[in-house]
């Protein structure tokens, strides 16, 4: 049987709406990641963190997840901490971004899928912005497999490193909260991200 791993990286946010302190809204992201993770079926969930924000894992995950400390917050580094002794086996792992509250669990689900056929999956982030929603990979890794950054790397950079750019899967993408053009796409019709939802609704008009 194909052991499947997801994995919020909590790495560090660069904006926070006007009126809310940075680290309440990195808190609020992460709560409401973490909780999607949880819903998700025929998975496994995790967190990544720095060394200096066990903090933040401490404060979003629920009893029982398993935290990956990592040198920096990177899918590489998550992918070394998986493939280490320490650790149980996986065969196949997804890393997230952890400021995409809102994200659907088919969307997650969909960056594992091409994985049955593909060594590595990214999933883009929506409206065309830098960087990426998640990248997958069967473990071990590919050797090819460049440093990828969830801030910067675009799926064609990963594409350009394979031996064939077939090897990398592109799925769907979702937005990133990383700005005010990404927080006014938000439905609030749509359920789910109440940490996030009840940090909005209280700050300041």
């Amino acid at each position: 049987m194909v052991r499947r791993v997801v994995v919020a990286l909590l790495g560090p946010v660069s904006w926070s709406p006007p009126g809310i302190e940075p680290a309440r809204w990195r808190t609020a992201l992460a709560e409401d990641v973490v909780d999607l993770l949880a819903t998700l079926n025929e998975v496994e969930t995790a967190v990544a963190v720095t060394p200096e924000d066990r903090w933040l894992a401490a404060a979003v995950v629920w009893p029982g997840t398993p935290v990956y400390e990592v040198p920096e917050p990177t899918p590489n580094a998550v992918f070394a901490a998986l493939t280490g002794d320490d650790w149980p086996a996986f065969d196949q792992v997804a890393v997230v971004a952890a400021d995409a509250p809102d994200v659907p669990g088919l969307t997650l689900g969909k960056l594992l899928r091409p994985l049955s056929s593909r060594p590595v999956a990214v999933a883009p982030v929506d409206g065309g912005g830098p960087g990426l929603l998640g990248v997958a990979a069967r473990l071990p890794v590919p050797a090819w497999l460049p440093a990828v950054h969830l801030d910067t790397t675009a799926p064609a950079e990963v594409r350009r490193a394979a031996p064939s750019p077939g090897d990398v899967a592109v799925g769907a993408g979702w937005r990133r909260l990383r700005g005010p053009a990404d927080l006014a796409t938000l439905d609030l019709a749509v359920e789910g991200w109440e940490a996030t939802r009840a940090l909005l609704s209280a700050r300041p008009a």
